[in-house]
This record gives C-alpha cells, sequence and structure tokens, in this order.
C-alpha cells in the first residue's frame, strides 16, 4: 500500500505527510503559509509540500485527505481561511486533484480532521460522540457523532470558536461579538491581561509568557486563565448538552499549558454542566500533539 497523503493547511503553516494504514505518519514536511502574499504564492507552497510527498512516496499515493482552516464548502470543495486572505472560495480540492490525478481527494475542516486523528488513533479511542478542539492562536473544534465524523451542510459543524459566549463582548474577526475566541484564544488572553497591568518582564509578551508568569502567580496572568477557562466551560457545557457528547479532546498551544488550563476547566464545568446526563462528559488533554491535524486527515481521505 502505497498510503495516503495528508495535507493540512493552516494562516500559519501548511504540512504535507504520508500517513500507512496504521495511523503512523511516515513522512512530514512543514513550510510557512506565506499568507500575505497572494493568492498563487500560498497554493505555490502548497505544491510545492505536495511533490516533496509525492517524490518519498515514490510517485503515488492511494487518496489525499486536506484538513484546512475554515470556512470551507466540502460540497464545492472550496476554502475561505479567514487568516488566508488571498483565499477567498479558493478550490483547493480541484487543484489537489489536478496536481495529484487519478485518486480520491477528501476535504474537511481542520478541526474536524484534529477531532478524527484522536478518534481513531489518540484520547477519544472507543468513544461514541467527541468533540476534538484546538486551543491555540484561535479556537478551533470538529465534532464526531455515534462514531462518524458530523460535517454539518456545508462542512462547518464544530466551529466552537465562534459559539457566542457573551452577547455584548467585544467583536470578534468573524463578524460576531463575544465569540469564545474572543476570551480564550493565547492572543485573547495575552491581550486582555497587557489591558489589565500584566507587565512581562525581557521577554516577549505571547501565550507562553503569559503561561509562564500564571504559573509563577502573577494574579493578573491567573485571572486572564481563569476567564478564558470559564469562557471555554460555557462553551463546552452548551455544545455537551445539545450534542450529548461522551468526551471533549483539547489540543493546541494553550492546552500544552496542563494544569493551568485544565484545573479550573474542570472545576466550572462542575459547576456549569449541570444536567444529569452530563454528570460523565470528560475533558481531557490531546495524545497525538501537533500530528492530530495530518492523521485525521489520513482518517478523512479512507473513510467509506
Amino acid at each position: 500500500m502505497a498510503g495516503v497523503l495528508a495535507l493540512d493547511v493552516g494562516g500559519t503553516k501548511i504540512a504535507a505527510g504520508l500517513v500507512d494504514a496504521d495511523g503512523a505518519l511516515t513522512y512530514t514536511a512543514t513550510l510557512p503559509t506565506r499568507a500575505d502574499q497572494g493568492t498563487e504564492v500560498v497554493w505555490s507552497v502548497v505544491a510545492e509540500l505536495i511533490d516533496g510527498a509525492l517524490a518519498q512516496a515514490g510517485g503515488r499515493v492511494d487518496a489525499v485527505g486536506i484538513g484546512s482552516a475554515g470556512p470551507v464548502d466540502v460540497n464545492a470543495g472550496t476554502v475561505s481561511p479567514i487568516n488566508i486572505p488571498g483565499w477567498r472560495g479558493f478550490a483547493l480540492r480541484d487543484r489537489v486533484a489536478a496536481a495529484v490525478p487519478g485518486v480520491s481527494v477528501r476535504l474537511g475542516g481542520d478541526g474536524l480532521c484534529m477531532a478524527l486523528g484522536e478518534h481513531r488513533y489518540g484520547a477519544g479511542r472507543g468513544t461514541r460522540s467527541m468533540l476534538g478542539m484546538v486551543v491555540s492562536t484561535g479556537v478551533g473544534g470538529g465534532l464526531v457523532l455515534d462514531g462518524a465524523p458530523f460535517h454539518g451542510r456545508s462542512g462547518n459543524a464544530g466551529h466552537v470558536g465562534h459559539v457566542i459566549v457573551d452577547p455584548d463582548g467585544e467583536l470578534c474577526r468573524c463578524g460576531g461579538r463575544g465569540c469564545v475566541e474572543t476570551i480564550a484564544s493565547g492572543p485573547s488572553m495575552v491581550r486582555w491581561a497587557l489591558a489589565n497591568g500584566w507587565a512581562p518582564e525581557g521577554t516577549a509578551a505571547d501565550a507562553k509568557a503569559l503561561g509562564d508568569a500564571a504559573e509563577a502567580g502573577d494574579p493578573v496572568a491567573l485571572r486572564a486563565f481563569r476567564r478564558g477557562t470559564d469562557a471555554l466551560a460555557v462553551m463546552i457545557a452548551s455544545v455537551a448538552a445539545v450534542c450529548d457528547l461522551d468526551l471533549v479532546v483539547i489540543g493546541g498551544g494553550v492546552a500544552r499549558s496542563g494544569a493551568l488550563l485544565f484545573d479550573p476547566l474542570w472545576a466550572a464545568l462542575a459547576e456549569r454542566a449541570g444536567l444529569d446526563f452530563l454528570a460523565g462528559l470528560r475533558v481531557v488533554p490531546a495524545e497525538l500533539g501537533g500530528e492530530a491535524g495530518l492523521v485525521g486527515a489520513g482518517v478523512l481521505a479512507t473513510l467509506p
């Protein structure tokens, strides 16, 4: 078996991998997206990664799976990532199919692919219904319901970063107001902390520095994390109630903060998820790390 070519398209970086029948990545490569340099420049990054993966595979793969930042339109095969300005209605599936002719090419949201990877090979193994989430520069997600990926009408189901948790909150880059991403993403927590008196010394004001400050007991940094985790808890309780979930798996850069994120999140959920059928809801860290999207794109490519 030649294996599956997997692509993971994000606003900062694009990755390609070869995934074998056991879900193992036998090859990976990553390049900067160059999102500010126009439509065809970004495509040239994808094309370069495809060429490298095909060369590694001996010129042949069995299928291609693509996970892309969204919004996506899986029916049309197009993507319009918020953080890639030059791609609006970009025909990604057709462009990839032309570059890898003769095999099936499937497109899904990056959050869905992360959820598929964790469901098949990571923290969600054996789970019936789960939400996979990434908490990092943004907040993304995907749903696996009754053991199958749930795309929704257009392919954007599970876009949990834009669940509104504060109707009077700040404007979101999606055009809405008070989305969970405006409170719980890494940059949002940093922005709030800086506005409320956090002053990092001799280091960049980023999510890692904020996490380090919180670990050291900085009160503003701790409040920023607790504000973010409370917003996540509101969203998770709502989505779990609607979808009757067994499990939530959280990955991404902010999730690597460990107990700093999960301890207050579990405490907030205990207060907010009051329905009896939510009593068994588990919220756990992802197991596949940054590879979940590629592994999940490989799973997507091979689904019936």
